[in-house]
Formats: C-alpha cells, sequence, structure tokens
C-alpha cells in the first residue's frame, strides 16, 4: 500500500482516475454505485476542487481507498524537540 501526499486538489485528479481504473469501474459504474450521475464523477475527476467532501469521501469508500489526515513528520518532530527542552 503506498500513500499520496496531497497538497492541493490538482493532486487528486490522476490518482482519482487511477483508483478507478485500477477497480475497472467505468465514469458511470462508479457514478452509479456512488449514487450520482455520470457526469458528477467527470466533474470530480477533472475539478476535484468544485467537489464537496461528502461526494469525494463517498466515491473513495466506493473505490476502497481511505482519507488519512496526519501531521507533518517536520511537525512531530518540532514538538518532540520542544517537549525536551523542558
Amino acid at each position: 500500500m503506498s500513500d499520496f501526499p496531497i497538497h492541493t486538489a490538482e493532486q487528486l485528479i490522476p490518482l482519482f482516475s487511477a483508483f478507478r481504473k485500477k477497480r475497472q469501474l467505468s465514469q458511470a459504474a462508479l457514478a452509479h454505485r456512488v449514487g450520482v450521475g455520470q457526469q458528477t464523477i467527470s466533474q470530480l475527476e477533472r475539478h476535484p476542487n468544485k467537489a464537496t467532501v461528502e461526494r469525494l469521501l463517498r466515491a473513495l469508500a466506493v473505490l476502497d481507498v481511505e482519507l488519512v489526515l496526519r501531521e507533518k513528520q517536520s511537525t512531530i518532530a518540532n514538538v518532540q524537540a520542544n517537549q525536551e527542552v523542558w
């Protein structure tokens, strides 16, 4: 399993499409499973910045992809360094 750090919505464009294709789903098939129209999936793939978080999460769940939020390693290192000083 690979991690894909995302810093901008545009970085989702190739990833979302790749996950869909890996599952061998057309946009229409994914749309049916998510409960939206094919145009919505097409829009999500082309302009993820316009998608709602709820819709993105539903689509990712259908694709069996999880969204993980974590602090950057540099942030964790800074916190640990500050704790050692005290």
